[in-house]
């Protein structure tokens, strides 16, 4: 019973598992945002890719 207690009272471990924690949840923030942001670079360079295809050719100066 004292060894259960002893466990119960103990804060040693507390700091790495408050860490870990927020490693996860900024890993998990990072991961959504890049896919979001992906999907519009996607996006955006495939539009600009239409465009330049549509350009007539040899438009010089």
């Amino acid at each position: 019973m004292n060894l259960l207690k002893k466990f119960w009272n103990e804060e040693d471990g507390q700091d790495l598992i408050e860490y870990a924690l927020l490693a996860g949840a900024l890993c998990l923030g990072m991961v959504t945002a890049v896919k979001a942001f992906g999907t519009d670079l996607t996006t955006t360079y495939t539009n600009i890719g239409t465009q330049v295809k549509a350009l007539p050719p040899g438009g010089g100066a």
